[in-house]
């Protein structure tokens, strides 16, 4: 069995999010809060868990980010965001690079989604840089749709989370 755990670290992770619109693209990020996960890359077993700070959603436009907080994220009642893993697809290399897909239960505005996200991962003695990528199709996970009659934006929003974390053995 290879059974690692992969100690993320909120100042080497960069959390952003991409929103299409008609007229333009809008940019932000989130902060991670904490995580780690664990996995068996013979098996394919993982688990652990990655919180992310939605009250810490930032756009660099104060009113994009009112709007954000206080209509479609509603950070206030739900403040944190939790991916729960539970298995990679694929085969991961350590050392080495790989691409993954890690799938597991994604937690956010208060309801569970499964989902699958994209890894790039690459491991070196004992860190772990990664690169992920997944879609939130927020209006049909029942958040509200910011759009109105001079504005239209895109039902989804992808995200990406770019990390630097400590490999260790149990």
């Amino acid at each position: 069995m290879s059974l690692r755990t992969l100690e993320l670290k909120p100042e080497t992770t960069r959390i952003e999010w991409t929103l299409g619109a008609v007229l333009h693209t809008v940019h932000g990020t989130f902060q991670l809060k904490r995580g780690s996960i664990d996995f068996d890359s013979d098996s394919g077993a993982a688990s652990g868990q990655v919180v992310v700070d939605v009250a810490s959603g930032n756009s660099g436009n104060q009113e994009v980010d009112q709007k954000m907080h206080a209509t479609v994220l509603e950070s206030r009642k739900y403040p944190e965001a939790f991916f729960v893993p539970d298995r990679i697809q694929g085969a991961l290399s350590i050392p080495g690079s790989s691409t993954v897909r890690l799938h597991g239960i994604f937690t956010i505005h208060g309801a569970a989604h499964e989902i699958t996200v994209n890894v790039q991962a690459k491991a070196t003695g004992d860190q772990m840089t990664a690169l992920l990528t997944f879609d939130i199709p927020f209006v049909a996970w029942g958040m509200k749709d910011p759009s109105n009659f001079l504005l239209k934006v895109s039902k989804t929003v992808r995200m990406t989370m770019e990390t630097t974390g400590t490999l260790r053995k149990p």
